[in-house]
């Protein structure tokens, strides 16, 4: 059972290391999904047991903690980025704005070097969304590492024959889910830990631990 490989599908639980999440564009909220209706449940089958380590990282209190600070990383990069972006614009409206006023040879230098501004931003900015990806997969799998031997714990204090991801099964008897009892113990182990953005560009100094 290696419940750590499974925690890297569990990223979707986390993930805004995308082009959006470093957007400053706001994403509107779903509308809240309709109460399911109530199944009836058959009996318990003994020794299977189910466990969704998407809601055990989601809904524990280190998996909120590593979405704040993630939040907080994103805030620092959109920071960075922000003024760079502003002053390219700025310069491309300038030159715009000059075109009339400058000569050929002057107007097309000044479009070459802010060209070459722009791409070295860019080439920046795809940095910085990778370097934040790779920060919520290395706190993922930290989360996932103390999950491991919680989810063996309750297989073998249960006296599960067969641990089933939670997330492959439509419909089940919620008296066989391990979640609850999972996050419990994640509650119980871990609340947080200290971590910064990775460094994924060569020669920068590693992130802190």
């Amino acid at each position: 059972m290696h419940i750590r490989s499974l925690a890297i599908s569990a990223a979707g639980v986390l993930t805004f290391a995308t082009s959006a999440a470093l957007s400053a564009t706001p994403v509107a909220p779903k509308p809240a999904a309709a109460a399911a209706p109530t199944v009836a449940q058959g009996p318990v089958i003994p020794g299977v047991c189910l466990l969704s380590v998407n809601q055990a990282i989601a809904q524990s209190t280190v998996g909120g903690y590593v979405r704040t600070r993630l939040d907080q990383i994103v805030t620092q990069v959109r920071a960075e980025l922000n003024p760079e972006e502003t002053a390219i614009n700025n310069e491309g409206k300038t030159l715009d704005a000059s075109k009339a006023t400058l000569d050929q040879a002057t107007l097309q230098s000044r479009a070459q070097a802010l060209q070459g501004r722009y791409a070295a931003f860019q080439q920046k900015a795809d940095l910085r969304q990778r370097e934040v990806k790779a920060t919520q997969d290395k706190a993922l799998n930290r989360i996932a590492q103390e999950l491991e031997p919680i989810a063996q714990q309750l297989y073998q204090s249960h006296r599960c024959s067969v641990l089933i991801d939670k997330g492959s099964v439509m419909l089940a008897n919620p008296d066989m889910d391990l979640t609850p009892a999972a996050i419990t113990a994640l509650n119980g182990k871990l609340q947080q830990f200290p971590f910064d953005r990775e460094h994924l560009d060569t020669g920068a100094a590693p992130a802190a631990r």
